[in-house]
């Protein structure tokens, strides 16, 4: 699957009867702010003209309207990373009843950026990138989740870094990690109580859940 968003058109088309018993009421799509051309109504009971939420999917193939995904969406992570797990018995400070911790492990070669990179034939050097989760129920769920994220291309993307200011790095996407083991939210560590809430918000938000 790539970013252009979606398998059929089945997959994200109501039938005309479904169209007319249901759906989004108004006149005009919100894309194009214009009277709708070739309506579309997506399983969320949204519409728009089939021109313009094509367009839209290539980009993401999520509704411009409540974000609900109709497709799998595929990030600009560069392909040839490597995501590994380990596995620890010592505890991370808020889960000192838990199993220990995971850490995760990236690592990408320096390459080439491709023509979905900000500047395609540029390179972008190497980087490695250590995360931590607690190894408890939730821990795991999360695990799983970026996982995906990762196999989808979503956890990382080429840009400019925040900690260095360097143009063409590889740089998270979104998706944030804890890369200290201790030290609060404010040192990217732990406790952080919220923290595996909120990072199953920002993977719902790429299209990724359970039930993806």
């Amino acid at each position: 699957m790539t970013s252009s968003g979606f398998s059929n058109i089945g997959d994200r088309c109501t039938s005309a009867a479904e169209q007319r018993l249901g759906g989004d009421e108004e006149d005009h799509c919100i894309i194009c702010m214009d009277s709708f051309q070739e309506k579309i109504t997506l399983k969320c009971s949204h519409s728009f003209c089939s021109s313009c939420i094509d367009s839209f999917f290539k980009i993401k193939p999520a509704c411009p309207v409540c974000n609900s995904f109709h497709g799998t969406y595929e990030g600009t992570q560069p392909r040839d990373g490597i995501m590994t797990v380990r596995r620890n018995r010592q505890c991370l400070p808020g889960y000192e009843e838990g199993n220990g911790h995971i850490t995760i492990d990236y690592h990408f070669p320096a390459g080439v950026q491709g023509p979905e990179h900000p500047n395609p034939g540029e390179k972008y050097c190497s980087t490695s990138r250590t995360a931590f989760l607690p190894a408890c129920e939730e821990g795991e769920k999360v695990l799983r989740l970026l996982q995906t994220a990762f196999h989808r291309r979503l956890i990382f993307t080429i840009g400019t870094s925040a900690t260095t200011g360097l143009n063409n790095s590889i740089t998270w996407n979104d998706i944030h990690h804890k890369t200290n083991f201790g030290g609060g939210p404010q040192f990217f560590g732990y406790p952080d109580p919220g923290y595996l809430s909120r990072v199953q918000e920002e993977l719902r938000l790429k299209g990724v859940t359970e039930e993806s």
